[in-house]
């Protein structure tokens, strides 16, 4: 039986929401509008308090990459990720992933961002595998469309299943790393859920279920617990 060990992004490896570090590299380049800023805040906050339709609102956050390259895209993205994101990769977080390897288990990243954010970090980390929200490229150039499900939520849980069945995966016996509500799908399927710095809902709930709770801290390079490890959950 192979065990796969999921890793949320944002709030999770990161110890920040990449969203509004992108809208503000793409202001800076003047990729996008004062408009589109305001915009990609408020998704944040609905996002914040698990209100977010994402399958509803991904076409109108996707509008910006409409009619651009792949290839200009994803180099703009690893510029972005090295002097931007890198400085917010969690340690202990990064450490996590290393045990988990050494156990051999299998990582993988599981984000509702692009493949262009998951493929720096994911290199970055040694991870082959990787859950993202697929936007859609006919002839090296973006339609400004997403392929459906967008990997949030129960969708993250749909592409989840599907890579366990092609890599011979057992959920049963997987772990799976977040901070948010929106994950509950993927949370609910999992053996071993493991909650990271958790926002109010995914607190509550974690104590209820007694979820096991872990507060990576960026300037901390302390090993987390090994109980993060073990059974439980």
């Amino acid at each position: 039986m192979a065990v796969a060990a999921f890793f949320d992004v944002d709030g999770t490896l990161l110890a920040c929401n990449s969203a509004p570090l992108y809208m503000r590299h793409l202001r800076r380049t003047g990729q996008a509008r004062r408009r589109d800023v305001a915009w990609t805040l408020y998704y944040l906050l609905r996002y914040k308090f698990g209100m977010l339709d994402l399958e509803g609102t991904v076409g109108e956050s996707m509008r910006f990459v409409r009619g651009k390259t792949e290839r200009a895209v994803r180099d703009d993205a690893a510029t972005w990720y090295h002097r931007d994101v890198r400085r917010h990769l969690q340690p202990q977080m990064r450490a996590l992933v290393a045990a988990h390897r050494a156990l051999g288990h299998v990582p993988v990243i599981a984000t509702s961002a692009t493949r262009y954010l998951a493929e720096p970090l994911a290199a970055e980390l040694r991870i082959d595998h990787f859950l993202v929200t697929q936007l859609t490229v006919r002839e090296g150039v973006f339609t400004g469309e997403a392929i459906r499900p967008v990997c949030y939520g129960a969708g993250k849980l749909h592409w989840a299943r599907l890579l366990a069945e092609r890599e011979g995966f057992v959920l049963a016996e997987s772990f799976f790393y977040t901070d948010s509500i929106t994950d509950l799908p993927l949370l609910d399927a999992v053996g071993h859920p493991r909650i990271v710095n958790p926002d109010p809902p995914l607190r509550r709930l974690a104590q209820r279920r007694q979820w096991p709770v872990l507060r990576p801290r960026l300037g901390d390079s302390r090993a987390l617990p090994l109980a993060a490890l073990g059974g439980g959950g």
